[in-house]
């Protein structure tokens, strides 16, 4: 196969995988984020009654056996199960076939921003109770984020480049732009690409808590989660996996996969500044969506709609939105713009890669989603941002977002198939 096998240059995405908090696969969640729901409740997992943050948005109908044998399943972190899950969702749409030697050519990325918290903590709690003797020999593998990709790998025989990225809530986005790299200079001639995340844990609310990065707004979780609104007071965090393929376009023709969209353009850059702030000019966001547009080929007022990386940070939102209009001009104010984080949260690593597959299912039905909670904008943010319910609009080339500390910024351009 591989010398029958010559590049295209461009990469499509034939399969779609994703746990939310809104639902497990895309016919359950879409329709429920069309709608405007909010999955951000009090916290169930553990006693939040002395965090300053007590909500968050946890996905309640996820079974980890459903995706791993029952001994894996007990053993690994949750985030390595949703990642497997999303990742054999997206294998099952996309009707890749992954037996035999095509298996050495089909590769998998899919990144986490923090990795096994869980299991790290509870390990830790072992080592103080009982000394080294109980910690588990599965510590590190279950612990460390490249092991989403590993266990994808394991799990469906796909023996093709095998790697992780690692940039905090840039970490799904650039997972995404990764593989399309590799499948784009024939590397591969498909990946399983995306992100997985499931920080909701004492020690993950408790880290985020003290950075004051979080709403505090307790007694109404499912109107915390403000994106670009005035009364925004911090991010909701969300737990999610989302896995894409991306195959070669003449590869997913020769076999008649179903394209949903191309990727078009991968922007990265960086910001310079600090570690949890981002540039105050917003610069690094602009320059990211400048080189993602320019490797497009499209121009400024052929952007059809971006999904905001939006955290619902005083920061961010007013960063970004300076950002968008330093990059379209006059075009910005005609741009439809929602954060799908007013509904979800702020899943981290796996941001990137649910908010890409959002606007693919905003390409192919002709709707976009809502930015839920904008009640009383914020005079810095004068943009439409799709506020509160779903708008019919037919999108042909999209933006997606994604920033991170450190500085990560990463933006993505997907375009409908011609």
């Amino acid at each position: 196969m591989t010398e029958a096998f010559r590049p295209s240059g461009r990469v499509v995405v034939t399969g779609l995988g994703a746990i939310t908090p809104l639902g497990s696969g895309t016919d359950r969640f879409w329709p429920r984020m069309l709608k405007g729901e909010s999955g951000v409740r009090r916290v169930t997992r553990f006693d939040v009654s002395d965090f300053p943050t007590q909500i968050a948005a946890e996905i309640d109908d996820f079974n980890p056996e459903d995706w791993l044998d029952r001994k894996e399943a007990r053993r690994v972190d949750r985030f390595i199960s949703l990642a497997v899950g999303a990742a054999t969702m997206a294998l099952q749409d996309s009707a890749l076939p992954t037996e035999g030697e095509i298996a050495e050519h089909i590769g998998v990325l899919v990144g986490s921003g923090i990795g096994g918290l869980t299991f790290l903590e509870e390990q830790i709690e072992r080592l103080k109770e009982g000394g080294p003797s109980k910690v588990s020999p599965f510590t590190v593998p279950y612990m460390i984020p490249d092991m989403a990709s590993g266990m994808i790998s394991i799990r469906h025989g796909l023996k093709g480049p095998n790697s992780c990225a690692v940039t905090a809530c840039s970490t799904g986005a650039n997972s995404l732009g990764d593989a399309y790299h590799i499948v784009k200079r024939g590397d591969a001639v498909a990946m399983v690409a995306g992100g997985s995340e499931a920080p909701i844990n004492a020690t993950g609310m408790a880290a985020f808590c003290a950075a004051r990065a979080m709403s505090c707004r307790n007694d109404e979780p499912e109107r915390a989660s403000r994106p670009f609104d005035n009364d925004r007071d911090g991010f909701v965090m969300g737990e999610c996996a989302a896995a894409l393929i991306l195959e070669d376009f003449e590869f997913a023709r020769s076999r008649n996969a179903r394209i949903y969209a191309e990727i078009v353009g991968y922007g990265m850059s960086g910001d310079a500044f600090h570690v949890t702030q981002p540039d105050p000019n917003g610069d690094g966001a602009y320059r990211s969506m400048k080189i993602a547009l320019k490797q497009s080929g499209r121009t400024e007022d052929q952007v059809g709609y971006i999904n905001a990386h939006g955290t619902s940070t005083p920061y961010n939102d007013r960063l970004e939105t300076l950002a968008i209009k330093r990059l379209l001009g006059d075009h910005a104010y005609s741009t439809p713009i929602s954060s799908t984080k007013s509904m979800i949260g702020h899943t981290l690593g796996a941001a990137g890669a649910v908010e890409a597959l959002i606007c693919i299912l905003a390409m192919r039905d002709s709707v976009l989603p809502p930015t839920i909670n904008l009640e009383t904008p914020d005079p810095d943010c004068d943009l439409d941002y799709v506020p509160n319910q779903a708008r019919q609009a037919k999108v042909d080339f999209a933006l997606s977002n994604s920033f991170g500390f450190g500085g990560h910024n990463v933006t993505l351009a997907l375009a409908k198939p011609e």
